[in-house]
């Protein structure tokens, strides 16, 4: 992980209802360029004003990138595709799954490698990372309405790492742009419209055609944080994440708190936890308590034994789909992004975190974890679970089962 950089400035969203307008907000105020890379891409209610002013920003010469993940995104309707090629919204999708083969393309293995980050630069001024894909907080694709918001963060930094993230983003988009033009014999093709773009000249990073970009329109306040952007890819960084978190686990002296949607951690994480509940530090997991997918659901089950006996507290977030991927250490340490804790996260798709070292950011999301699990968690009794019925147990042993078995056809050791 890169040394965090000084003089940021964050702002903390929670949810969709603090993201979405934050996003609308930069997109009316872009003058070059804008990026934006998400798992899911949904067009109903907040989405769509999402999606609007994207459309607004490209009718008026801003270059507008849009990256989703083949799997976690629908294919663009019709009516977003007419308006989205009117405007000059450039709209890609990473890893399509093979045409006709629906959902059997995910017997490949090799297609398991996800676009899982959920990030968003505006002018290479400010960036937008977190866990919140571009999905209305009260409606879900696989529930439908839902009766209280998803539980989710996403964090603002204006500074250097806005810049950085640019770089990363716009690599991304040139290797799938290449690809796909390869794949179709115009290469030679797709780099000319990438330098054409203005961001050919040195991989990953643009020469805006309006000069440099002032960030006027969107400011977060005064710098002071210490910030760095980790990114986890199948090639450099394939243990980024996982390895901040561990650091950050090793130094705490008084408490840990994790809130994670999909929470499977590995041998290193969990012994990690452990050994900070053994040496005296009050370890708190705040985990998802509403049922959203079988597998991630049951496969946590069977880690909260070993973590319940060594005194680590966890909390199930009942009020709705807790999708959350923070964490603050000891009141000073903080980190909000994209990745849970599970193999498909640390092993195979593609995530970005932001680590914060800043005590009034820290403290912030800690208020909030805390005002959850007293508003909406239900503290797991380590006597109770011990008790569960077998039915239960069952059916937790057979989705961890079944999640390493899926591990070991990737040659994935966790």
């Amino acid at each position: 992980m890169s040394p965090l950089r000084k003089s940021e400035a964050l702002q903390l969203l929670q949810g969709g209802q603090a993201l979405f307008p934050a996003l609308i907000k930069a997109f009316d105020g872009a003058a070059t360029w804008i990026q934006l890379e998400t798992y899911i891409f949904d067009f109903h209610g907040a989405g769509a004003d999402v999606a609007d002013a994207l459309v607004r920003a490209a009718g008026r010469g801003v270059t507008v990138q849009v990256l989703v993940d083949g799997i976690g995104t629908d294919p663009l309707p019709a009516g977003w595709q007419k308006k989205f090629a009117e405007a000059g919204v450039q709209w890609c999708v990473y890893s399509p799954l093979a045409a006709g083969l629906g959902g059997l393309g995910l017997l490949v293995p090799n297609r398991w490698r996800r676009l899982h980050r959920k990030l968003c630069v505006v002018d290479q001024h400010v960036a937008f990372c977190g866990g919140i894909n571009v999905l209305d907080d009260f409606y879900d694709p696989n529930h439908g309405e839902l009766q209280a918001p998803r539980f989710d963060f996403a964090v603002a930094v204006t500074g250097p790492l806005a810049a950085e993230a640019a770089d990363a983003m716009a690599q991304l988009w040139w290797r799938v742009q290449a690809g796909y033009s390869a794949r179709q014999r115009h290469l030679s093709a797709a780099w000319e419209k990438f330098k054409a773009a203005g961001y050919g000249g040195r991989t990953g990073t643009t020469s805006l055609a309006n000069g440099s970009a002032s960030g006027a329109a969107y400011s977060l306040g005064a710098p002071g944080a210490r910030a760095v952007l980790v990114l986890r890819d199948n090639l450099r960084n394939r243990s980024s994440i996982e390895r901040a978190y561990r650091k950050a686990i090793g130094k705490a002296r008084q408490e840990i708190i994790i809130a994670n949607g999909y929470f499977v951690p590995g041998g290193k994480l969990r012994r990690a936890l452990i050994r900070a509940a053994r040496r005296g530090v009050r370890v708190t997991l705040l985990l998802q308590g509403k049922y959203e997918y079988y597998m991630q659901y049951h496969a946590a089950r069977p880690v909260y034994g070993a973590l319940l006996a060594a005194g680590v507290e966890i909390h199930e977030y009942e009020a709705s789909f807790l999708h959350a991927k923070v964490a603050v250490v000891d009141g000073h340490w903080a980190t909000v992004g994209s990745s849970n804790l599970d193999p498909l996260s640390l092993l195979l798709a593609r995530e970005a975190n932001v680590v914060v070292e800043d005590r009034a950011f820290a403290e912030d999301l800690r208020g909030r974890l805390c005002e959850a699990m007293a508003s909406h968690g239900r503290r797991i009794d380590p006597a109770e679970y011990g008790h569960r019925p077998l039915s239960q147990r069952l059916q937790g042993w057979m989705a961890y089962a079944l999640m390493r078995l899926a591990l070991l056809v990737t040659g994935q050791r966790y």
